[in-house]
């Protein structure tokens, strides 16, 4: 059942923002998916579009739900008009703390008084995050997991200031679009990351030092521990420069040497082997 959330923003289009916004508008929310970008925003509803008729395939869509969803997905790359009469705003763009802190600052001034302003970060604090607003009680964190149109979990991240009804609504709200919503507090990395980061970093090593070979690494991890997917296969599907990124927000947040990334990882991102979206990380694509 829809609640006072009806009307939502989603800012950025890449991976997690269209993702998102295909959740929010399937599950009868009306969108706004804003990004500067007319050319990411052609992108993403393409994508969006693919991704649904791959559900139609599997029987979990029709085509008339397919329509119904789109039709309430309105693509603009005006942020001002795309947050002006917004009840929540889930902002989805790049993992850097400077791009996340401008636009919140810009979504306070813009949005209306009433709107909570929601982050998808994996691993920024979403306490630094409110502190760039005058609403900090309304400031949350709403770390979907990759792909967001067939994972399950929401890790709701409250700040320092955030109140029990944000973080209430919020929960309520991920249930709403068929997530399994879990809170947590705001520190580094939060929950998932502070333990899945160390586990990928740690596969880095093994192989930096030479213990096994990619695919071994990956096999055990599978057969093993019963992982559906390798870390380092894993490692190529976020993005190297995702987990570089988290891993130094873990080693500069907690001052602990055992966040320290791997050099191996440094190396690749420097030369720009990200993984699946570059072509190549581990595995080549």
């Amino acid at each position: 059942m829809i609640g006072k959330f009806s009307r939502v923003a989603v800012i950025g289009s890449g991976t997690m923002g269209n993702g998102i916004a295909h959740v929010f508008a399937q599950s009868g929310y009306q969108v706004n998916l804003i990004d500067m970008s007319e050319a990411a925003l052609t992108r993403a509803l393409q994508t969006i579009s693919g991704n649904m008729d791959r559900q139609i395939k599997k029987g979990t869509l029709t085509e008339a739900d397919k329509a119904a969803a789109l039709a309430r997905l309105i693509p603009s790359s005006d942020l001002a008009a795309g947050v002006a009469d917004r009840d929540i705003i889930v902002e989805a763009v790049s993992e850097n703390p400077d791009i996340k802190l401008k636009l919140f600052r810009d979504l306070d001034a813009q949005a209306p008084a009433h709107a909570i302003l929601a982050s998808n970060t994996s691993s920024i604090s979403i306490t630094r995050i409110a502190a760039a607003t005058k609403r900090s009680a309304q400031v949350i964190g709403m770390h979907f997991m990759n792909p967001v149109p067939v994972m399950k979990l929401v890790e709701v991240i409250s700040g320092y200031d955030t109140s029990a009804e944000t973080r209430e609504a919020v929960l309520e709200l991920s249930r709403d679009l068929g997530k399994t919503p879990v809170p947590a507090n705001d520190y580094p990395g939060f929950v998932a990351n502070r333990i899945l980061m160390p586990m990928i970093n740690e596969a880095i090593y093994a192989h930096y030092e030479g213990v096994a070979g990619i695919e071994e690494i990956d096999t055990i991890m599978k057969l093993g521990m019963a992982h559906p997917m390798g870390p380092l296969e894993l490692a190529d599907f976020i993005g190297l420069d995702v987990c570089l990124a988290i891993l130094q927000v873990l080693h500069e947040g907690f001052g602990n040497p055992k966040y320290a990334p791997c050099p191996l990882l440094r190396n690749m991102v420097t030369a720009g082997h990200l993984g699946r979206k570059s072509g190549k990380g581990f595995y080549s694509y």
